[in-house]
């Protein structure tokens, strides 16, 4: 006890006092621009320098992995935006392949409501689409057929289009597994929209991530005492700086573990913690499921992926196939007269033309922004019931890994947060002790 009392008539209590509160404000600034690498700026903002690229190439591992460096550019991106694409195949090994097959999303869009969809759409344009094909693949048979005649075959292919439809729609319900790669459109998409994976950690985790700052302040500060008490026994210049860059360490470490961890609520010390994305999994999934039904996987992009995208040949050909015996159908009676007038061969390449230009207008009402929009509430809600449903660790594992790799550059940056605190309060008040 007269150790201890010596001990505090001689501690600058001025000196001991300020350095927890300037550990607190510097945990809270630490936290806080953390967030801001983690998210901003949303591309790439920096300069390019010749040579970059090659020393890039032979730099270790992790010094890799700084946004830009491995482009020749020396600047920054935030960590989450440029790494969009990563996250994307996350989400999808983690959850989305969890949460469905390609054919069970596809089953919650209602095939013959889609069928319906596409009959209104396309009635319209089949006389125009006959006229076209036959003024250009045999002008002078379609112009010497008397008119009753042509209506009739317009007629006869737009009676059949409800079950051809229904036909084509079937199909791609049969074949949608080798058709769509949820993956890669998923991939593509966040490559290419990387505000939407900031906009997926901003709407559901805004709460938590303001409430990581704050605790920036309280871990930054708890932390500053035993830092100043140390200093007041051993009064080195060396310790402030050296004791910031652990202090600034931890409180970004801890303020990562306070938001993932632990995914099952557990009790330290009497004390129920829980993490705190995973406090609020439920809720978390309603707007994830939203994010994914109105920009992710709809029923327009699914169109635009069937049709352009990397299978989109085998889609085109699938359909072709499945149109063809529509034209058969369209000539009725009269086609084996109609095979003979105009050649065999000639008549081969009319129902192929005909079967090529219905694949296109007959997948066009998927593009349909309002019935795709009207579609989306089936995705999300597929979504978001196998989201609660997903183990805490996979949810966590959805958020988490995609930056899990790059956390060491927010330590570091919270470690050099520190190391200039540290300084900063030796200079303002000198050496403690």
């Amino acid at each position: 006890m007269e150790w201890l009392g010596a001990w505090a008539a001689g501690v600058d209590w001025l000196h001991f006092a300020t350095i927890p509160l300037f550990t607190g404000i510097v945990g809270w600034l630490i936290n806080w621009s953390g967030l801001v690498m983690l998210f901003k700026p949303v591309r790439f903002h920096g300069v390019r320098i010749p040579g970059m690229r090659e020393l890039a190439a032979v730099l270790p591992r992790k010094l890799q992995e700084v946004p830009g460096l491995l482009q020749g550019g020396v600047g920054w991106q935030g960590i989450i935006p440029a790494r969009a694409a990563k996250m994307g195949s996350i989400a999808v090994d983690k959850a989305i392949a969890k949460l469905g097959t390609p054919g069970e999303f596809y089953q919650q869009l209602e095939p013959d409501r889609i069928a319906e969809h596409i009959v209104t759409v396309f009635r319209p344009e089949i006389p125009q689409l006959v006229d076209d094909v036959m003024r250009r693949e045999h002008p002078r048979l379609w112009r010497d057929l008397p008119r009753p005649v042509r209506d009739a075959v317009v007629e006869r292919v737009q009676t059949q289009l409800p079950a051809v439809v229904g036909r084509v729609t079937d199909e791609i319900g049969i074949h949608i597994d080798q058709l769509l790669d949820p993956k890669i459109m998923v991939i593509d998409h966040f490559r290419a929209n990387p505000s939407l994976v900031v906009r997926i950690f901003r709407d559901f985790g805004q709460r938590e991530l303001n409430l990581m700052v704050a605790f920036g302040f309280v871990f930054g500060f708890l932390l500053g005492i035993p830092v100043a008490v140390v200093d007041s026994l051993f009064g080195e210049w060396w310790l402030l700086p050296l004791l910031g860059v652990v202090v600034g360490w931890i409180t970004n470490a801890l303020g990562m573990w306070l938001i993932f961890e632990p995914p099952e609520p557990r009790r330290i010390l009497g004390i129920k913690v829980h993490g705190l994305f995973l406090r609020r999994q439920d809720e978390a999934a309603e707007v994830y499921a939203r994010i994914i039904a109105d920009d992710v996987i709809t029923l327009e992009r699914i169109g635009d992926f069937l049709l352009d995208g990397p299978r989109g040949d085998r889609t085109r050909q699938m359909l072709a196939t499945a149109l063809k015996p529509a034209i058969d159908k369209a000539a009725g009676p009269a086609r084996a007269a109609v095979r003979v007038a105009v050649g065999p061969s000639r008549f081969d390449t009319i129902r192929e033309s005909v079967a090529r230009e219905a694949v296109g207008r007959t997948l066009t009402p998927f593009k349909d922004p309002a019935f795709s929009r009207r579609q989306a509430d089936r995705i999300q809600h597929l979504v978001a019931t196998r989201t609660k449903e997903l183990p805490p660790r996979d949810f966590v594992e959805m958020m988490r890994a995609a930056i899990r790799e790059d956390e060491w550059m927010l330590y570091a940056h919270g470690a050099i947060m520190g190391l200039a605190g540290g300084f900063l309060h030796l200079w303002l008040f000198g050496v403690g002790g």
